[in-house]
């Protein structure tokens, strides 16, 4: 290169879009598996097996919260549950900032 005018284009930081970055095409096709976390709580196993059928478990959140999603174990989103064509759905209600999803790396085995 003998001017900058044949230097390539570098990607503009405003866009977020994971669309725009170089070399996305080589990673499009990775599969990930994307889970969707209601609740959770804590039992013991005694607890666990004295459960049957109509038992009710109480879940860490409220009913009006939004709902965690996953990718690999990895907080993205927040969402709220939805139907569509007679079939459960979630609706992103919000995107988790990458500094919020990835600083304390909120893993989920």
């Amino acid at each position: 290169m003998t001017d900058m005018s044949e230097a390539p284009a570098r990607p503009d930081r405003r866009d977020r879009s994971i669309a725009g970055a170089p070399n996305f095409d080589l990673l499009a096709g990775v599969s990930l598996r994307v889970s969707v976390e209601v609740g959770s709580t804590s039992m013991t196993l005694a607890e666990l097996l004295s459960l049957s059928e109509g038992s009710v478990v109480e879940l860490d959140r409220a009913a009006n919260e939004l709902l965690d999603i996953y990718a690999n174990g990895t907080l993205i989103a927040k969402g709220e549950i939805v139907s569509v064509e007679g079939r459960y759905g979630i609706q992103i209600a919000e995107v988790v900032a990458p500094a919020q999803g990835f600083a304390g790396f909120e893993r989920r085995g």
